[in-house]
């Protein structure tokens, strides 16, 4: 797929109608040749018991914008894009307000994209870093 900034972002959320991305409210925000950016309201819909961002909540909102960026390199016409293995580590909590996924390209293959996705507040302290692998298919016709 050539990049072109507005129609992958319109794209991606296009895709976030009547799925977990639309319940949880993320919105891919920024792309560039080797990145993709979307954002999540911290809101009582994504909290844990003690009022705070749910590690689940951090992790789909990671993958969510991981697996969008492998979009960014493969032929969508005859390939499809499948995670297979998301790992974090979640270094700050938060309340209330807003995070921002930034997925960053580590390794691009043939079959496996391993992405770095880290999550952060509004002042850009990270929240969560957490890592992607997807598999890289023949589409099914």
């Amino acid at each position: 797929m050539s990049f072109n900034k507005e129609k992958l972002l319109q794209l991606c959320n296009d895709w976030c109608k009547n799925t977990l991305m639309e319940s949880l409210e993320i919105e891919y925000i920024d792309a560039g040749e080797d990145f993709l950016t979307a954002k999540m309201p911290v809101n009582p819909r994504v909290h844990q018991p003690m009022g705070l961002l749910h590690g689940g909540a951090s992790v789909a909102l990671a993958e969510s914008v991981g697996s969008a960026a492998s979009f960014l390199f493969i032929n969508t016409e005859k390939q499809e894009v499948r995670g297979i293995e998301i790992s974090a580590n979640h270094l700050k909590s938060k309340r209330e307000g807003t995070v921002f996924a930034t997925a960053k390209i580590i390794h691009k293959g043939r079959s496996i994209h391993l992405w770095e996705i880290k999550i952060t507040d509004e002042e850009g302290r990270l929240i969560s870093l957490c890592k992607l692998t997807n598999m890289i298919l023949p589409r099914r016709q």
